[in-house]
């Protein structure tokens, strides 16, 4: 039976997204499927205006063997991405055509509106009979707003934090620690040549999972997690005794950038976005600043941030992609939808879609993080999952 497939990548990009898009277009092109990217995530949808093929063409195109021939070879996505939110949708992010039409509701007197209906439109009029969703948190949640419309929806998790419920693993966690440890690694180099206290920030809004790793992997000093809000004091404390025992007289450390000082909130900047978050990042400014003041040591900062995430996967993102992308294919033909897929206790499995937000995901703090030293604690490892998750 033929089908007709959409196909979206919504938030942040990580490496691998590619890899999956092409594992899914080849695969439904083996079953005589039509895939049709939609372009920039839910804003590809959203600006898709009915009575103008010139928006039509740039919002959404058909996808073949020879459009992603070549793409698994590079990092992002080529379909690109948004934050948009179609159901929180700001009077200045409404396209120019919507704005004299009867979509979209008004949400209560919040001066925001709700275009699920427009969507639904627009996927209907495309005759889409199953649409994949590939994101966070963010672009999952929405998807799960499809499923209780009725739309069949399959979702696929993406995000360096590795934070999505329902799954042990997402697509882009694996690069963002090679790249951390790469970068960490190298930074040590300067860190040590000036024997300096070096504090490296790395991406984590609610889960520190990403860092945790990251430290353990590289043998930091010490590692800020956002499960944990931290003392300076003592983080000042540890790492002064941590350079005055290194032959080097120096140390480093990770911590993530939604990490919180005890009694504060997490640093951020900037509005608010379609999905209520704002900008993070400078917390390890504000630590390396008040180690300088508590210690008298010279700090030396750096913030990771997008180098985690940029250029072509590594081969465990690459092979995780491309298996989720045979995954999703197989239960289009199946015809089973209103689901995640997932890797649970290291198999392949799928995730009712319509749960994944409910709960979010945390570093096990108890099993592997010691809250008083700030540090890794992964000493007993047997029966415990790979990505200690």
């Amino acid at each position: 039976m033929t089908k007709r497939i959409g196909i979206l990548t919504g938030g942040g990009d990580v490496p691998g997204l590619n890899p999956c898009i092409k594992a899914i277009v080849l695969g439904a092109k083996e079953r005589e499927y039509t895939v049709f990217g939609i372009r920039r995530g839910w804003r590809g949808l959203l600006h898709y205006d009915l009575n103008n093929p010139l928006t039509q063409e740039y919002c959404v195109r058909e996808l073949d063997e020879l459009d992603v021939r070549t793409i698994d070879r590079t990092g992002g996505t080529f379909l690109h991405t948004s934050r948009t939110n179609p159901q929180n949708v700001k009077d200045k992010d409404i396209p120019e055509f919507l704005k004299t039409l009867s979509y979209g509701k008004l949400i209560n007197n919040s001066g925001l509106r709700d275009y699920t209906d427009y969507i639904l439109e627009v996927l209907n009029y495309l005759n889409i009979d199953i649409l994949i969703t590939i994101g966070g948190d963010d672009t999952l949640s929405y998807s799960s707003r499809l499923i209780k419309e009725g739309f069949p929806t399959i979702g696929i998790p993406k995000t360096m934090d590795n934070d999505v419920y329902g799954t042990d693993y997402c697509i882009g966690f694996s690069t963002a620690i090679t790249r951390s440890i790469d970068l960490i690694t190298n930074m040590r180099s300067s860190v040590g040549s000036h024997e300096r206290i070096g504090i490296v920030e790395l991406f984590g809004r609610s889960s520190g999972e990403t860092c945790l790793v990251s430290a353990f992997l590289t043998q930091v000093d010490r590692a800020i997690i956002p499960e944990v809000p931290f003392n300076v004091q003592r983080l000042a404390d540890h790492l002064l005794e941590d350079k005055r025992r290194n032959p080097s007289n120096y140390a480093i450390m990770t911590i993530s950038e939604g990490a919180k000082l005890e009694g504060g909130r997490i640093v951020e900047k900037g509005a608010e976005d379609d999905y209520g978050h704002r900008k993070l990042g400078g917390i390890g400014d504000l630590v390396s600043d008040e180690i300088k003041r508590i210690t008298g040591q010279n700090t030396m900062y750096q913030k990771l941030g997008y180098l985690m995430r940029s250029g072509p996967p590594d081969s465990l993102d690459r092979m995780v992609a491309m298996c989720f992308g045979n995954l999703t294919v197989k239960l289009i033909e199946d015809n089973e939808s209103g689901k995640m897929v997932a890797l649970q206790n290291g198999n392949y499995t799928t995730f009712p879609l319509d749960e994944v937000p409910s709960k979010e995901r945390h570093v096990d703090v108890k099993a592997y993080y010691d809250v008083n030293n700030y540090r890794p604690k992964i000493f007993q490892v047997l029966g415990t999952p790979m990505f200690l998750s």
